[in-house]
This record gives structure tokens, sequence and C-alpha cells, in this order.
């Protein structure tokens, strides 16, 4: 359940933050629910997960999709995830180049990326200049997501999967994804990298975690992240990127539950951020679904 009071006063002035919804909430559910429920509940648009759900990497049937909904597309998630290896070929370069296309016809701005896994030694040496070309070169803003160790169930171990590593504080990186479930199950505090980002901060992944081994991505203010504090704390400093709901919707018991979980954090969210409330479209269901 997320914090059920407003203890805290909302910001003076609205953060200017779009608040967009991941296609990824609403698994098992595929991505034309996403774009559904963001124009239902009122989100500003949706980050597209490109690879979980084989029809995200169509593009054009993305396009029919956000036209259909009359939802923007604002973000891109390339497909770098260990069950999206072979989603738009093997080479991660032509990937993240795919990913680029994909931002510009949809008219997203932002492409987050996730660092190589540490077997991809060739892709792992050249990657932080690699990005820095790219930010360069298409005109879309390539953004580097916070990672973790992958700790062992007894707690005695963690296998560093990332190269150069998974927490890019200390890299070259110009523009970096905070995740507050990554953040969680590396046993940090969101609130520690918003501060140590200070500008580099482009895009967040808001959701929580309570410190498991796994990538819990529970509700906001359902774990130890401070997920509220942070919202305030980005209106604070007049944050103008992308705050994105990520979380997992599985447990939901219907298609109800999920609209009621996903309402309930947008507004949590609105709130936090100093926002008004959102206005929810009339229902309708698209006749696009595969």
């Amino acid at each position: 359940m997320s914090e059920p009071e407003y203890d805290a006063p909302q910001a003076v002035d609205p953060a200017p933050c779009k608040v967009l919804l991941s296609t990824t909430s609403v698994y098992p559910e595929r991505t034309g629910s996403g774009f559904e429920l963001a124009a239902v509940l009122g989100y500003d648009g949706v980050e597209l997960m490109v690879g979980i759900d084989p029809i995200a990497s169509d593009i054009d049937y993305m396009v029919d999709l956000r036209d259909y909904h009359q939802v923007p597309v604002h973000a891109v998630h390339a497909p770098c995830l260990l069950v999206t290896q072979t989603t738009w070929g093997k080479d991660p370069w032509q990937k993240l180049e795919k990913s680029a296309e994909a931002a510009h016809r949809l008219g997203a701005d932002v492409v987050v990326v996730h660092p190589p896994f540490r077997w991809q030694r060739e892709y792992a040496r050249g990657f932080v200049e690699g990005i820095r070309r790219l930010n360069a070169e298409t005109g879309i803003t390539f953004a580097v997501e916070n990672m973790y160790p992958w700790r062992t169930s007894s707690g005695r171990g963690a296998f560093q999967a990332y190269s150069p590593a998974w927490d890019p504080t200390t890299l070259d990186y110009e523009h970096l994804v905070l995740d507050l479930s990554h953040a969680s199950t590396a046993q940090m505090q969101a609130l520690d990298y918003v501060e140590a980002w200070g500008d580099r901060l482009r895009h967040v992944h808001l959701t929580d975690g309570k410190g498991s081994i796994k990538d819990e991505h529970l509700l906001p203010g359902q774990g130890d992240q401070r997920a509220f504090d942070l919202l305030r704390r980005l209106a604070e400093r007049r944050f103008s990127g992308h705050v994105v709901l990520e979380v997992n919707t599985r447990g939901c018991d219907s298609r109800a539950q999920r609209e009621e979980a996903l309402g309930r954090s947008l507004a949590d969210m609105r709130h936090h951020l100093g926002q008004a409330a959102s206005h929810p479209t009339h229902r309708h269901h698209s006749t696009l679904d595969r």
C-alpha cells in the first residue's frame, strides 16, 4: 500500500517534469494495454520497453498505437536485458542505433540504456565513449541506468555482472537514469544518487524495493527508498526530465486492481511533484491489440 497520508506541503511551484507510465508496468498484459491505461488514467505519455513483449519491437505498430490512443512516447528503453539479447539482432551497437531510429519515429527524446554485461567485453571497452558518440550524432539523449551487483541468497558473495560498472556515478556519462528498485537491490539510497549526480540526472524510474537480492519494482512507498521524499526533492530542484512509473503489477488479480494501483501511484506522484491532478480520458479499448 502506498503512503496513506500526505504529511508534507506541496512544492510552491509544480515540477516541470513529465510523468510517464512504463509499458512494463502492465505486464502480463500486452504493450497496447500500457498505452490504453496511460490514456485512461491521465499519464503524460509512456516509456516503451522494447523486447519483453515481442510486438513492442514493431515500430510501425507502436506508431499506430501511439496515434490511436493519442498517447505520446517520450522515452524508449533499449533492448539490453538478458531476455532481450536477440531483439533487433545480436550486435549491441546496432541495437542502440535502432533504438535511436525508433525514438525519432515515435517522437521520443530519451533512450534508456543499461551498462554492458561483463561477458560483452568488446562492447564494454568502448561503452562510455560510444554513448557519448551516440549523444552527439543522433540528437537523442542516451541515458545510462544504475544497476546492482548480483548477490547470492546466502549473502556471502556478489557477482559483478556489469562493465565498466553497475554504479555509473564516477564514469564519464553525460546523462543518467535513476532506478529506485535497482538502488534498493544494491543496498544504496536513491536520494544519495540525486545529490551526487546533480544535473546529470535526466530520467527517473520511480518504483521501490526492500533491499532484497531480487529487483522487486514495488509500488512507490512500499519499500526503503523514500520515494515521495525523492519526488519532493525533484520538485525543489525544478527537475525537467521524465519521471516514469516502472513497477511490477503481476500480483494484481484483475485489470481493475492493476488500474487502481497505477491510478493511485499517479495521484501520489502528481501530489509530491506539486502538479495538478490528472484528468483521465474516456475509456476505449484498442482494436489494434494482437
